[in-house]
């Protein structure tokens, strides 16, 4: 369920709440091979089905870049930001992938919004992140994600 807030003043008063989760997403070889052909990262762990599936996991699995760039689509079906004119992704602090996502996962965000702070023109969000694997013991991804809303 996406939390729909309106202006920098109702972002601020959402610091410290819980955001929910999103749905989840299936990470298919045809997006990982898509993304392999975007970034130019073919190795076979993640783009040669065969081999892969003799290799340490059993299968392909995502690149870790990959699963970290769903955040933003995953985090937009958490938070709606409205009445700003810009919004800007500002960076990461801390990134981990304690377990990898092989082919045919579905993952979803589950978020945090630990801090809103003013700065120039607008607010810095910091977001903790956790990308879960469905049935997983351990999350694919672990973050926190800096972004900017300007008035």
């Amino acid at each position: 369920m996406t939390v729909t807030v309106n202006g920098l003043d109702a972002l601020k008063k959402l610091a410290g709440s819980d955001l929910g989760s999103s749905d989840w997403i299936e990470i298919t070889q045809e997006r990982i091979d898509t993304f392999a052909d975007a970034t130019g990262d073919h190795q076979w762990i993640h783009v040669d089905p065969a081999r892969a599936a003799a290799g340490p996991f059993g299968a392909p699995i995502a690149h870790g870049y990959l699963t970290l760039s769903l955040f933003i689509p995953l985090f937009t079906a958490l938070l709606d930001v409205q009445g700003v004119t810009t919004k800007v992704n500002y960076g990461l602090n801390k990134v981990r992938f304690p377990a990898p996502v092989p082919v045919g996962s579905r993952i979803r965000l589950v978020g945090r919004l630990a801090e809103v702070e003013d700065v120039p023109g607008g607010v810095q969000i910091t977001v903790d992140g956790t990308i879960e694997i469905e049935g997983g013991s351990k999350p694919a991804a672990v973050l926190q994600s800096l972004s900017r809303f300007y008035a």
